[in-house]
Parts: structure tokens; sequence; C-alpha cells
């Protein structure tokens, strides 16, 4: 389904002055030019802008002549600061930013705009640049289904659960990594999840942006030694089909089941593990019991 624009009248503009409330304001997630006018409009006419990073944010800032001041939020101070801000925002606007892209894709976001709904705060969105998105967009995998999964666990047996985890869900897998932990967290989906097509994302919008794609194996190999800077994210296709059941298959297969069950319990269970029909079953299990 696409998506379609409301039918209802849009605004080009915020009003002059921003009526109170929680505004989620994305950045860009490199190019500058990603910004949108909207997006400045409600940072400089907030009266406080939540961030993870001052000096990320002041930067920005800074580019856009914007001086609002800024307050820190991040895992450290989150639940200490998070009470202040709701309150704040019951009567006055304050923003809340990422150091890159949209606030809560892999950030403390979340659990401040669980709050301030609970607290009768009105919630805003300011859409914009997401890296996830933006490399869904360019890969050329499947993304009328896509799962995102944020960063894989650092250790090597949490990796591999958390990847087992996933192997069977149909879509497109979407994380986020680091330079010198990709060739390793490739592999590891490699192991866990077969050959499937991928694609690698790093330093998108930016000068040397580059969207690398192939099977998980290639694409391990490509920086096993040579670990890329910047920030990744790394796309993984939904589940290959099954290799359709040979005859041997069939056989091997019933042949087993027919020393331990009846020939019609032998026919479904064989059915149901190779996924043929159980009439095809049945039939060649029929033959086999009879030894012809």
């Amino acid at each position: 389904m696409h998506e379609h624009p409301s039918s209802e009248p849009v605004s080009a503009e915020e009003p002059a002055s921003l009526a109170p409330g929680l505004y989620i304001v994305a950045t860009p997630i490199g190019n500058l030019g990603d910004m949108t006018a909207r997006a400045v409009r409600v940072l400089a006419s907030a009266s406080l802008i939540a961030c993870e990073d001052t000096r990320v944010t002041g930067r920005l800032l800074n580019h856009f002549a914007i001086t609002t001041r800024m307050q820190p939020y991040h895992d450290h101070n989150a639940a200490s600061v998070r009470p202040g801000l709701i309150a704040r925002a019951a009567v006055e606007p304050v923003a809340l930013v990422s150091d890159a892209g949209t606030p809560l894709i892999s950030d403390p976001g979340y659990k401040l705009v669980a709050d301030a709904r609970d607290a009768g705060v009105t919630v805003v969105a300011v859409p914009g640049a997401c890296a996830a998105i933006a490399a869904l967009s360019i890969a050329g995998l499947p993304t009328d289904r896509f799962l995102f999964a944020g960063f894989l666990p650092a250790k090597d047996k949490a990796k591999r659960d958390a990847i087992a985890e996933l192997a069977n869900v149909p879509a497109t897998l979407v994380f986020y990594e680091s330079g010198p932990r990709l060739a390793a967290t490739l592999l590891a989906l490699h192991d866990g999840l077969g050959d499937r097509p991928a694609g690698v994302g790093r330093e998108l919008t930016k000068r040397y942006e580059e969207m690398v794609t192939g099977p998980l194996s290639e694409l391990a190999a490509r920086w096993a030694d040579a670990p890329p800077r910047g920030e990744i994210v790394v796309l993984v296709g939904p589940p290959l089909p099954a290799a359709a059941a040979t005859a041997d298959d069939l056989d091997s297969a019933l042949h087993a089941a027919l020393a331990t069950m009846k020939v019609k319990d032998a026919a479904r269970t064989v059915a149901e593990a190779l996924g043929v029909s159980k009439t095809e079953a049945y039939a060649r299990a029929l033959v086999l019991k009879n030894g012809e």
C-alpha cells in the first residue's frame, strides 16, 4: 500500500508561537540540507531543546542561527531529568532531538514520550531524516515488511542468541553497527541466517555515501581486514525459500519414518517436514512399504 497524503488542509507554517507540548524533531543524519524548514522553526520557537549531546546539537543550532537553550537528556540522566521536562512541556513548547536522525530510534526518548502522554501532554511529530529508512530506500531489498533491530549485542553468545530470535522473521532486518564491529557482525549474521541477500549502507547522505549489496558471505569478506569508517546500517533480506524436496529426499525420509510408523502417519509426518502434498507422500509410502 502506498502512503497517501491527508485530505485535510495543511498549514505551510507553524503558528507564530508554538503551543505547549513535546515536539519530537528529526534532524539530518549527515547532509544539513535535509533539515526541514519546519524543524528549524520549531527548534527556534521552543522554550527548551532536550538533546543527547549539547556539543553535537550546538553545532547544528549554530548553523541555523538558533539560540534556544539546550538540556542534556541521555541514558545516564534520563530518569532524573524526565519529570522536569514533562512538567515544562505541559505549559511550554519543549523539543526533543537526537544526535542525528529521528528521535526514539536507538535512543532513550521513548520513555519521555510515553510518560508525557500518560501525563496528558500533547506530543507532536516533526518528521525528517532516519538512517534506517534512508538505507531501506536505496538497498533494493523488500520493503513491504521490515523489522528494525537496532544494535546487536557486543558479546558473541548474546549476539548469536539475538540473531537466532530473528531467523524466522519474514521481513527485511535492519541493524545499526559501528565500523570496527562490522565484519564480525556480518559473519555472525551469515552463520545464523544463511547466505541471504544483504546490504551495508555507510555515511548515508554524506559526501562518501555508499550502499554495497550482495550475499552476506561476500559482504563479510569485503570488510574482514579493513573496517570502514562512519555510521553504518546493515540490512538483511527475508528468509530464502526452502529448496524443493527431491524424489531421493522423499524416499529417504519415508524409509526412516516407516521404520517406526504406520503408512498414514509416516506420510503425514514426512509431508509436513518436506513441504510436499500428503497425497504424494502417501502414494509413495505405499510403494515403499510394499517393496515395489
